[in-house]
């Protein structure tokens, strides 16, 4: 079995069964463009393409700067509002990653930490770029690179680019953009859009993503920074993924009289019925707030739907650590100081076995009245 798929293609390991299912779910979904003139690169899951994308970006052929200029890198994604610091022989660059549930624009956040973005970023020690800081307070001229990521991590809410100057670059981390988290509202057409298979059929431990470009010099410098970390994407799992897209997309583009509800439909009517009951037991305890999400038209659906994003992000009414007094309810959550907020924010899975999930409700419903104040 040969390393590569393709000779002919751009990215020359991925597999064209797999190439041919993400273009035919997209067009069936209707969430991305995916015309002949895109390239769809793939990758070991969303991290491994988060590093690539870097990459091509910072590198000197794609950003050319005068040595004499210090340029910032913005990039907006799923967490938080960060920056990092792009360098290039004496060049200096910065990019940054936005959250919307971070701090106000006029509250830093530079020396916080946001999740696993800033690990990842700061990992490799590149010298290409470094990690520097907040979108919203992001004021320096240059070139510079935003992610955006949405729907948003943890919160769920639709994300659009913040710092919008001159010579920037946008990444949009589309990996929740699935009729069983929000609404599809149109086809996303992106210069470079991430998506993951983990997110979008539940399959995590396959690990594959696909990146979708419009420019070939981008896609190009991606599929080589792959190709040299790990000289290409398993085989074998782009098959598994190929057959379980293209089933999804035999069963949503099935639409008979007596066809009941297809993958992404039965998602989000799971999903809508866990989150009813979440707010149910919120609603009761008078503990913790929600956020609020409007309806929309689905265009896949063909009707206005309700947000039921991946993850609750539980506020605490009384400033009390979130994190904290749900862990001595025996509820493991993800506090909020991990994407830059205070302590009374945590995110917490929606996404757990029903039995998991059913004991969650029962150990949050619990919390009433049993709040002793030492928190």
């Amino acid at each position: 079995m040969s390393y590569f798929s393709d000779p002919g293609n751009l990215c020359l390991f991925l597999q064209l069964e797999l190439d041919d299912a993400i273009r035919r779910l997209h067009r069936v979904v209707g969430n991305a463009v995916v015309d002949d003139d895109r390239y769809v690169g793939g990758g070991t899951g969303s991290t491994q393409l988060f590093q690539a994308v870097l990459f091509a970006l910072s590198s000197p052929t794609i950003l050319t700067l005068s040595p004499s200029v210090s340029s910032p890198l913005p990039l907006s994604t799923l967490h938080c509002f960060w920056i990092l610091e792009k360098k290039h022989g004496n060049m200096g660059m910065s990019s940054f990653l936005n959250h919307v549930m971070s701090q106000p624009p006029d509250s830093p956040l530079s020396g916080s930490k946001f999740d696993s973005y800033p690990e990842e970023t700061e990992f490799l020690h590149s010298g290409l770029y470094n990690w520097a800081g907040d979108a919203y307070s992001f004021d320096k001229d240059g070139a510079y690179v935003e992610l955006v990521t949405s729907p948003n991590n943890p919160d769920g809410m639709i994300r659009e680019a913040v710092v919008n100057r001159e010579g920037g670059k946008l990444i949009h981390e589309l990996a929740y953009y699935w009729p069983q988290y929000t609404p599809i509202t149109g086809k996303a057409d992106n210069d470079i859009m991430l998506f993951t298979f983990s997110k979008a059929t539940g399959h995590a431990g396959s690990r594959i993503g696909w990146a979708i470009c419009k420019d070939k010099e981008v896609a190009d410098k991606m599929i080589k920074y792959i190709e040299l970390s790990s000289i290409g994407v398993s085989k074998e799992a782009q098959l598994r993924a190929a057959k379980i897209l293209d089933v999804i997309t035999e069963d949503c583009a099935d639409s008979g009289p007596d066809k009941e509800d297809n993958f992404f439909e039965y998602g989000h009517r799971l999903m809508s019925d866990r989150w009813e009951k979440v707010r149910e037991v919120v609603k009761r305890n008078g503990v913790f707030s929600l956020p609020k999400y409007t309806r929309d038209f689905c265009t896949f659906k063909g009707k206005d739907t309700d947000s039921s994003p991946a993850f609750a992000w539980l506020k605490s009414k009384d400033g009390l650590d979130c994190d904290n007094l749900l862990r001595e309810f025996k509820i493991v959550t993800r506090g909020g100081t991990n994407f830059g907020v205070d302590s009374d924010y945590t995110r917490i899975s929606m996404l757990s076995q029903d039995d998991e999930f059913n004991l969650f409700l029962e150990r949050l419903a619990a919390i009433k009245g049993s709040i002793n104040g030492n928190y």
